[in-house]
């Protein structure tokens, strides 16, 4: 390897091309737009610094005398002033539409979502009658229909970010910004937070899964019916009996807790701790005995008086809310 610079520079812009998490592979009506602005704003740079470096070359390889004071004054003039003032002015004519917030209706969906120390609580179709449908660390889109996201916070300024679908949006604690979106592809992506918010900043990811309509509608109407027919289990049990449900809500049983995440129909999601580990039975377990082991600053109590079997019990229960 002659070049380590150069290789290290080409891995750095090989880990920006991740389809999961990129800003140029968009699945959203608004992150497509500010993909063309960026491209069209990049050929412009070029084209006017591609014209600066052609003129300097010139100049230093012209016979002096050439050119006089008069005509290099009137280059000057034309392509280092009025020439880039028409390209930024037709780019900024061009972005500006772009910019105007997306059109709603009264029937459209809406999602609230809130940042906390780490992790995400989403509530779909929620109003001030009401929390709507709750759940944690997870967002679920309709293709082709406009969604109306209420970003806000609990504790400190996070930052909302799905890199494929739209900009970033700061979520500040009192205060409700709304991002309003169209996801055009279905598929899973990812999401995090853009703004330091303490130390598992890092660590508190969430997944974006953009669905067909249809599948979105039933997905919507089986989540608001979960909970119905639990089996009682030891799992649960010691679920009940240790006090997770002073935390944790799960429909269908009496625990409505809202402190920390949601975790009805917890089995069905796809990581576990906000997007930062596989929701494999042995990690669930760990998590519940030393959460901040995994997440550093997580205000999630450590259980170490369970028993490794114990918390598999728990584990296990966990995995069969569906």
């Amino acid at each position: 390897m002659r070049n380590p610079w150069l290789w290290t520079i080409l891995l750095l812009g090989l880990g920006a091309c991740n389809a999961q998490q990129s800003a140029l592979h968009v699945f959203g009506a608004e992150a497509r737009q500010v993909r063309e602005m960026a491209i069209l704003l990049t050929i412009g740079a070029a084209i006017i610094v591609t014209v600066m470096v052609l003129i300097y070359v010139r100049a230093l390889r012209a016979p002096e005398g050439v050119l006089s004071h008069r005509s290099g004054m009137r280059i000057i003039l034309w392509l280092g002033a009025i020439g880039p003032a028409l390209i930024l002015g037709a780019l900024l004519l061009y972005a500006l539409p772009a910019m105007r917030p997306r059109e709603t209706a009264p029937g459209d969906l809406t999602i609230r979502v809130e940042g906390e120390q780490f992790w995400w609580r989403v509530a779909y179709g929620a109003s001030r009658a009401g929390p709507g449908l709750v759940s944690a660390n997870e967002i679920r889109l309709p293709v082709g229909r406009t969604v109306i996201l209420e970003l806000g916070a609990q504790d400190v300024i996070h930052s909302f970010w799905i890199p494929g679908l739209a900009g970033k949006m700061d979520m500040i604690p009192g205060r409700t910004n709304r991002l309003v979106v169209r996801a055009e592809n279905a598929g899973r992506f990812r999401g995090v937070c853009a703004e330091f918010c303490g130390l598992s900043h890092a660590l508190m990811a969430f997944d974006v899964i953009a669905m067909n309509p249809a599948d979105f509608d039933a997905w919507l109407a089986g989540a608001r019916g979960a909970g119905k027919g639990l089996v009682p289990s030891r799992g649960q049990s010691l679920f009940d009996a240790h006090g997770c449900g002073a935390c944790h809500a799960i429909r269908g049983t009496a625990h409505d807790a809202a402190i920390g995440p949601d975790l009805s129909r917890f089995g069905q999601r796809r990581t576990l701790g906000a997007g930062i580990l596989p929701p494999t039975t042995a990690n669930i377990a760990a998590f519940i005995r030393t959460p901040q082991i995994a997440k550093p600053g997580a205000r999630m109590p450590a259980y170490p008086q369970l028993s490794e079997q114990e918390a598999i019990a728990i584990a296990h229960y966990l995995e069969g809310l569906k």
